[in-house]
Parts: C-alpha cells; sequence; structure tokens
C-alpha cells in the first residue's frame, strides 16, 4: 500500500510514482559575478517524487471526502514526511508541496478524477 505520513492517500485507484531530475544546478559564471565564459555547480536541486493516477469512489460525497483527505495535507509551511510507494520504496523527508485535478470527474458506475501530486525534499 502507497502511502505519506502512514496515510492511504491514493490507494483508492490506480496511481503510479515517478521520480523528477536529479543532478546538480549549474550556473554560467557570467550571471553570478565571474568573467568570461564557464559554469559552476551550485549544488544538487531539489528531488522530485511525482505521483498521478485516479482518485475512484462510489458517490460524490464519498469522492469529496478522498480529496478533502489529500489537500488537508497540503499545508502554508510543509511538514516532511515518509512517502511509499506500492512496491515498497520509500522516500524520507519528501514535503507534499502540490497538488492538480483533471479538468472534470468521471461519472459511472463509480466516480472518479485524475491527479497528479508533486512531493520535494527540500
Amino acid at each position: 500500500m502507497s502511502s505519506f505520513k502512514s496515510l492511504n492517500l491514493f490507494g483508492s485507484g490506480p496511481h503510479r510514482f515517478r521520480t523528477g531530475p536529479r543532478g546538480q544546478l549549474v550556473t554560467q559564471d557570467f550571471f553570478v559575478g565571474g568573467t568570461g565564459g564557464g559554469s559552476t555547480a551550485q549544488g544538487l536541486i531539489d528531488y522530485d517524487v511525482i505521483v498521478t493516477g485516479r482518485l475512484v469512489a462510489t458517490s460524490e460525497a464519498a469522492l469529496w471526502t478522498l480529496r478533502d483527505a489529500i489537500l488537508a495535507q497540503i499545508e502554508a509551511t510543509p511538514t516532511p514526511g515518509t512517502l511509499v510507494d506500492d512496491h515498497g520504496r520509500s522516500w524520507t523527508g519528501m514535503s507534499f508541496v502540490a497538488y492538480t485535478e483533471a479538468d472534470r470527474t468521471d461519472r459511472g458506475r463509480v466516480r472518479s478524477i485524475a491527479y497528479t501530486a508533486l512531493f520535494k525534499k527540500f
């Protein structure tokens, strides 16, 4: 089961985890007061984990309950926690920084909406 801070936020429907780019932030020396060409490594960039999937519920009210649980984790000052995927891989010290839903709710036998959630390690 996937989780963030031990909360099953994404388990109602299919979802997948992917990581963002990793590496050094490199700036051109010209822009940081240097002369001429060249570049300088400034340090590691923030590490991202992106979760994409669908929230699925049997009623409109239940779907809103799932959405509200996710939005409750987005705080003015992000509090780091452990993010765990369905395969047991965990990322410690991750902050939940953004959540985007698709443009519509799909309604049929169940209600569902696609989303993207962004976690960042500062």
